[in-house]
C-alpha cells in the first residue's frame, strides 16, 4: 500500500502545485491587502478598511441584492431541476432526447444567450407582443426592478440542465427492486418517495443545492451581460462593487468586500452542512 502510494505522489505535484500558486498563495497574501492603507508604504490599518467598507452604501446595496438574488434562483433552481428529472426518470427509455438536450443551455456561449435574451425581453419582442396578445400593458423588462425576472430566468435556464443530471444519476442509481417490494407491500407513491427515494438521493440533492447557491453567488455575469458594469440600483450585485473598485485599481476595497462575502459564504454553508446531517440522521 505504501509503495503504490509513493508512486502516486509524482502524479499530483504538478496539480498541487499549481493549486498552491494560483489559488491558496494569493488567497492568504490578499489578506494582507485587506489591511493595509494601499500608499506607498503601504501601512498596517488594522479593520478600517472592513469598516470602511460595510459602511458603504454601494457595498451594502450589492451584499443585499446578491443574497435576495441567490435566495430566489437556488431554491427556483433546486426545486425546478428536482422535478424535472423525476418526470424524465418515469418517461425513460423515451425520454432518452430529452435527457440528452438539456445540458445543450449549460454549453452554449453566453454572448449567444445574451443576444437571444436581449430579443426575447426587448420592448417590442415576443415577451411584450404575448403580453399584449392577453391584454396586458408592455413591460420595460431591461429596466429598473423589471430586470430581474430576465436575468432569474436567464440563470435558471443557463443552469437547470447540470442540475438535473445530477440529480437522474442519483435516481436512477436507486434499486427498481426496492419500489417492486415496497408496492408489493402496499406502499403508495408517496410512502415510496419519502421512504424510499428521498433518503437515498439526500447527499445528491445536497450536492445540487449547493452547487445552485454558487452559481447563484455569480450571477454576475447574467447581470453585467444585460445591465453593464453600473446597472439599476434593484440588480446591483456586490460582484459589480468590487469590479468597478478593481477598474479603479482599488485593492483594499476589492480584498476587503471578497473576505467580507468569504467569511459569508463559510457561516452559510456550515448551517447548510449541519442542516444536512441533521436530515440524514432523520431520515435514517
Amino acid at each position: 500500500m505504501y509503495t503504490r502510494k509513493r508512486y502516486v505522489i509524482p502524479f499530483l505535484i504538478p496539480g498541487m502545485a499549481g493549486l498552491l500558486l494560483f489559488y491558496i498563495v494569493p488567497f492568504f497574501g490578499g489578506i494582507w491587502y485587506s489591511v493595509t492603507d494601499g500608499s506607498f508604504e503601504n501601512a498596517f490599518v488594522g479593520i478600517d478598511n472592513y469598516r470602511n467598507v460595510w459602511n458603504n452604501p454601494m457595498f451594502q446595496l450589492g451584499l443585499k441584492n446578491t443574497l435576495e438574488l441567490s435566495v430566489i434562483c437556488a431554491p427556483l433552481l433546486w426545486i425546478l431541476s428536482f422535478l424535472l428529472s423525476l418526470l424524465l426518470n418515469r418517461v425513460r427509455p423515451a425520454g432518452t432526447f430529452f435527457r440528452s438536450s438539456v445540458l445543450l443551455p449549460y454549453l452554449m456561449p453566453s454572448s449567444a444567450v445574451l443576444i437571444i435574451w436581449l430579443l426575447w425581453f426587448d420592448f417590442g419582442g415576443p415577451v411584450n407582443h404575448l403580453l399584449n396578445a392577453l391584454g396586458a400593458s408592455r413591460v420595460q423588462w431591461l429596466q429598473g426592478g423589471e430586470l430581474r425576472f430576465p436575468i432569474v430566468l436567464m440563470f435558471l435556464w443557463k443552469n437547470l440542465g447540470f442540475c438535473v443530471i445530477i440529480f437522474m444519476a442519483a435516481l436512477q442509481a436507486i434499486p427498481e427492486a426496492l419500489y417492486e417490494y415496497a408496492t408489493l407491500e402496499g406502499a403508495s407513491y408517496a410512502q415510496q418517495a419519502f421512504r424510499i427515494t428521498l433518503p437515498l438521493i439526500v447527499p445528491s440533492a445536497f450536492l445540487v443545492f449547493i452547487l445552485a447557491w454558487i452559481n447563484a453567488f455569480k450571477i454576475f455575469k447574467e447581470v453585467y451581460f444585460i445591465g453593464g458594469a453600473y446597472p439599476d440600483e434593484p440588480v446591483y450585485t456586490l460582484q459589480n462593487y468590487m469590479n468597478n473598485m478593481y477598474g479603479k485599481l482599488n485593492y483594499q476595497n476589492v480584498t476587503t468586500a471578497a473576505y467580507s462575502f468569504a467569511v459569508i459564504v463559510f457561516v452559510l454553508f456550515g448551517i447548510l452542512f449541519w442542516i444536512q446531517k441533521r436530515a440524514q440522521r432523520g431520515l435514517n
